[in-house]
């Protein structure tokens, strides 16, 4: 889509294609490395294959993407006529990513305004959402990062995971928080608070967490007018049955998406993941 103002993120936003494709946003993709092998975020690894690797224990991690990545982003979408873009990416807490688009911004053909949203996945992808419908109303940058700011900062997130470990070896949670709840043997449920993954609660079984897990979000939707993401790691059996009792609960809900994470994200969460994105519409 040409327009004024284009919206480009990174692949942990989990947009469907066929959103990003009406919107024209851009995905810039971030690197798994499973061994000595380095794969680009939804082209070159599955979230599936992803899972294989981490049950069968093998060495991997993530890294964000080149400046030079970013810089050939921001030079196609000037050549397809933008006169603006707004750059909107995944928690500097998590990802070097938001560092990498400030360079290549430094030296881009139009203005780029680069913007640390905080958030990951869904809760990402619903911050790009808004502003390239923004853009698509004629809006100018500041427009579109307001618009951007404005479901970040109503926007929670919440994820439940069998173990801490893989978050605790990629160093997005402390090894005391990890070390705690493996030694009470407890389900973790977290939550994304300040651009970092915090302990939300701590819950005896796997099936009360999920049950909680359900409450809170409940909670959090009552009497709104949201959208609702729930993204799993291999476990779409589980995550099917949340959103159906969500969607029960919730007879007006706006949107509800289910979505595997992709291999990025879940390379720190591990399989068994269950994160909900709850985002005002």
């Amino acid at each position: 889509m040409s327009r004024h103002v284009a919206i480009v993120t990174d692949s942990t936003a989990y947009l469907p294609q066929q959103t990003m494709e009406r919107h024209g946003i851009t995905a810039v993709p971030l690197t798994v490395v499973i061994g000595d092998r380095a794969l680009e975020e939804g082209t070159e690894i599955s979230a599936r294959s992803l899972a294989l690797a981490l049950q069968k224990r093998r060495s991997v991690t993530t890294s964000r993407p080149s400046p030079e990545v970013f810089a050939a982003a921001y030079r196609a979408a000037a050549e397809a006529g933008a006169t603006g873009i707004v750059s909107l990416h995944l928690s500097s807490e998590f990802s070097g990513t938001y560092d990498a688009a400030e360079l290549a911004a430094r030296d881009a053909p139009v203005p780029v305004r680069v913007v640390d949203t905080g958030m990951v996945a869904m809760a990402l992808g619903f911050c790009a959402l808004s502003a390239a419908e923004a853009a698509d109303a004629g809006g100018t940058v500041d427009e579109a990062v307001a618009a951007a700011e404005k479901r970040a900062a109503g926007t929670s997130a919440y994820f439940y995971v069998d173990t801490l470990d893989y978050l605790r070896r990629g160093g997005r949670i402390g090894a005391a928080q990890a070390l705690l709840g493996s030694a009470l043997a407890v389900k973790p449920l977290l939550e994304l608070d300040g651009g970092r993954i915090e302990m939300l609660e701590k819950v005896r079984t796997a099936s009360k967490a999920i049950a909680r897990l359900e409450e809170i979000v409940a909670e959090r939707a009552q009497a709104r007018s949201v959208d609702i993401a729930v993204h799993h790691l291999a476990a779409p059996e589980r995550a099917e049955r949340l959103a159906g009792r969500l969607r029960d609960r919730l007879p007006g809900l706006a949107e509800l998406h289910v979505s595997e994470v992709g291999a990025v994200i879940g390379a720190h969460t591990g399989p068994g993941l269950l994160g909900v994105v709850v985002s005002p519409h």
